[in-house]
């Protein structure tokens, strides 16, 4: 079990991670070197031998295997990203890269999303080597960069030109899963990711004939990307559900006494109350128009009009999310990827699904584990091409009115030492068990 000295340090690693700014801002402003000379180094005074890999100078990746006392099984994979997203200090209770420890709570971009989750890893294999403890099977731990924009300086990279590092591996668990959430009504349910919905960032194009704002023009370009971004916009897509989400929909039906029919969903979430947020964002694909870009002077009409969507599809939903862009943006707009990712599913029923809810409920023995898929996506997507199976296991018990999804990107993010130290004691159950 870990020990009082790994609940002391996931709250000073917490912290420490923090401060260390790595900030990504895209198109490659990103710097995380120090943060994974940082962990590098807590891994190496473990006697752990960790790799540092870059892509890009400055964009850096840390890699460590620990080898298990199962030769025979199955490595897992442990991963957290470096980077976090833009913070304005001016908007902040304390400052964003300052770590503040302040009334049992971590402040500071990353303390959820997902520099905490870095912590536990490394306070547990530390803790580990204190004790001479091993997991039961080999790990391999990854560190990686650029996660909040493309991961091509990530994950994506380990996986095209590093795989052999993650030989052996067909599970790994990394963010967004485990967490409490309160559903209002006394319940504690702990959910865990076993999907996510695919990335389809989209340009769309309009081309029509540039000229004069006085004349009348029936092939302005603007008017052309206007009428698609409102029929996208208001596109209703149907209902789809995927294994993960049934399962989900019938965990919680039991939880609350309800049926859990196929063919009456939506009055089903409305039964559920505030529990609907765990899976109505993934019960369809969806496409919501994020940006517009036209024209240069008022009275000219310009000759291409350009506009971004932020698409997600479900697992299995490529196809019919191709063939309804195509049909949206009609005849006179040009599509295409500006980013894409898989869609991925992890069986529910899995031994390793069963560890990750038992190792919850022996420290919540309250809590209610139900699986779940994720509307956006992580690391996992990109670590799937070595055909590794991935789930969300970040665990944090999380008191009443603390909204974690809130805080993801969200201005105040912080998370309490408390969660912190349940994170620490039901990681070390798992990874050691599992």
């Amino acid at each position: 079990m870990a020990d009082a000295q790994a609940l002391d340090e996931v709250v000073r690693f917490t912290s420490d991670l923090i401060r260390i700014d790595t900030t990504n801002r895209g198109g490659g402003d990103c710097h995380e070197r120090p943060a994974a000379e940082y962990a590098a180094e807590q891994l190496a005074s473990s006697g752990v031998e960790p790799v540092l890999l870059e892509r890009t100078p400055g964009r850096t990746n840390v890699v460590a295997r620990i080898p298990g006392t199962d030769p025979s099984a199955p490595a897992l994979l442990v991963h957290g990203h470096l980077d976090v997203v833009p913070a304005q200090a001016a908007d902040w209770s304390v400052h964003p890269f300052s770590g503040e420890v302040r009334d049992g709570v971590v402040w500071g971009r990353g303390a959820v999303d997902m520099k905490n989750m870095d912590a536990m890893i490394l306070a547990v294999v530390r803790s580990w080597a204190r004790q001479g403890l091993r997991p039961r099977r080999d790990l391999v731990v990854a560190f990686t960069a650029d996660e909040e924009a493309s991961a091509e300086d990530g994950s994506g990279f380990l996986a095209d030109e590093h795989a052999h590092l993650f030989e052996g591996c067909t599970e790994g668990i990394s963010e967004s899963g485990a967490y409490t959430f309160h559903d209002g009504a006394g319940r504690q349910i702990y959910p865990i990711a076993a999907g996510e919905r695919g990335t389809a960032w989209l340009k769309l194009t309009a081309r029509g004939r540039a000229g004069h704002g006085s004349r009348v023009n029936a092939e302005n370009a603007v008017t052309r990307l206007a009428a698609a971004i409102a029929r996208i916009g208001a596109h209703q897509w149907p209902l789809r559900l995927t294994p993960t989400v049934r399962a989900a929909l019938t965990e919680l039906a039991a939880l609350y006494g309800l049926e859990a029919d196929p063919d009456t969903v939506d009055a089903l979430l409305d039964k559920l109350g505030p529990a609907a947020r765990l899976v109505e964002a993934t019960l369809r694909n969806s496409a919501n128009p994020t940006m517009l870009d036209a024209g240069y002077k008022v009275n000219v009409i310009p000759g291409e009009a350009v506009a971004h969507v932020d698409g997600r599809y479900l697992p299995g939903g490529e196809e019919e999310f191709r063939a309804t862009l195509d049909l949206l943006t009609g005849p006179d707009v040009d599509w295409e990827f500006h980013h894409r990712e898989v869609a991925i599913q992890a069986p529910v029923d899995s031994p390793t699904f069963r560890a990750m809810r038992t190792a919850v409920q022996e420290f919540a023995p309250e809590g209610h584990v139900v699986p779940y898929c994720m509307a956006g996506g992580t690391d996992a997507k990109q670590f799937s091409r070595l055909g590794i199976t991935g789930y969300g296991f970040s665990p944090l018990k999380l008191p009443e009115g603390f909204d974690y999804d809130a805080l993801f990107h969200g201005v105040d993010e912080r998370v309490p030492v408390e969660a912190l130290h349940f994170g620490v004691r039901v990681l070390d159950r798992f990874l050691r068990t599992s």
